[in-house]
């Protein structure tokens, strides 16, 4: 069962990349899930997996101390989750579902942070423990999240005015 959740459904385990392919999962499925039942399911959906991750992640690699196995992905699912909530947000706000660029944005710079790790993803990276496992990516989110709202205020003019 910890196997299932931690490779989100055993996307995981697709070769190369598997951390690209649990963000593509992660991606589609919040973005049907936003388009489909709402923003506030996503947030719901967000935290749920979010909390499964901590719980499972240190679960499995409790014996592996420092241990980031690639194969576990739902670390990339929160992290891909959180970066979608951005965009989301911003449509929710103007009661408006979501649309093809800010999910595309989000996925792309999420990995990009995910696979640089500048600043406090390396860091929570170097931890080298469950937690990390987790931060890192939650991170990653974060400012995927925040580049992704910028860069849609500077092609719409808001940030010009």
């Amino acid at each position: 069962m910890l196997r299932a959740i931690n490779t989100f459904g055993f996307v995981g385990l697709l070769r190369p990349a598997p951390g690209t392919w649990g963000s593509l999962a992660a991606v589609l499925l919040g973005w049907a899930i936003e388009h489909w039942l709402g923003f506030v399911p996503l947030v719901v959906a967000f935290v749920a997996v979010t909390v499964l991750g901590f719980a499972t992640v240190g679960a499995e690699l409790k014996d592996r101390p420092g241990d980031d196995p690639s194969e576990i992905v739902i670390d990339e699912v929160a992290g891909q989750w959180l970066a979608l909530l951005f965009p989301a947000m911003g449509f929710w706000m103007r009661d408006f579902p979501m649309v093809w660029p800010g999910p595309v944005a989000a996925f792309l710079l999420f990995r990009l942070f995910d696979i640089w790790k500048p600043w406090l993803v390396g860091r929570a990276d170097r931890r080298h423990d469950a937690a990390g496992v987790m931060l890192d990516d939650l991170w990653a989110g974060i400012f995927a999240g925040i580049v992704t709202v910028l860069l849609a205020g500077l092609y719409h003019g808001v940030m010009m005015r």
